[in-house]
């Protein structure tokens, strides 16, 4: 193993990191597992609502670690799902995240949505939006910062 394959492994792991620091913030928690749970969660989630196309996109601006969460029990034959209804979208988060509470799945998939508009372009962010009905839109929409 060359020194820049350790070094690609020690960055991923680092921006990955960054990215549950700011999802602790977020949900005003200090706990990485926690964190961890639920960016591992909400990204199946989301990625199935997705087109592939759009979910490659997607998958491209994250890092290797996020992007492997991301694809983790990938069906293409299965996108994208056709969750039409903010309380369905939100239950199924609930479920993948283990947040019993539907008001804190939601605070959390806001959260989780936030730190993508810190880490992801906003060209990206806003495609991703976009392909999603507007009930579902209204409910991941990041708060301007």
């Amino acid at each position: 193993m060359t020194v820049a394959s350790v070094h690609s492994v020690e960055r991923t792991v680092h921006k990955t990191n960054e990215w549950l620091k700011d999802l602790d913030e977020e949900l005003g928690i200090d706990e990485r597992d926690d964190a961890w749970r639920i960016l591992r969660g909400f990204l199946p989630v989301l990625r199935d609502r997705l087109t592939i196309d759009e979910g490659a996109h997607l998958a491209a601006e994250l890092t290797p670690l996020v992007r492997g969460v991301f694809y983790e029990g990938f069906d293409p034959g299965h996108q994208p799902e056709k969750i039409r209804d903010a309380d369905t979208f939100i239950a199924r988060i609930g479920e993948r995240t283990e947040i019993a509470d539907p008001e804190e799945a939601a605070l959390a998939a806001v959260a989780v949505t936030n730190v993508m508009a810190r880490h992801v372009a906003k060209g990206e962010l806003d495609d991703v939006l976009s392909q999603l009905p507007q009930p579902l839109r209204e409910v991941l929409q990041p708060v301007e910062i």
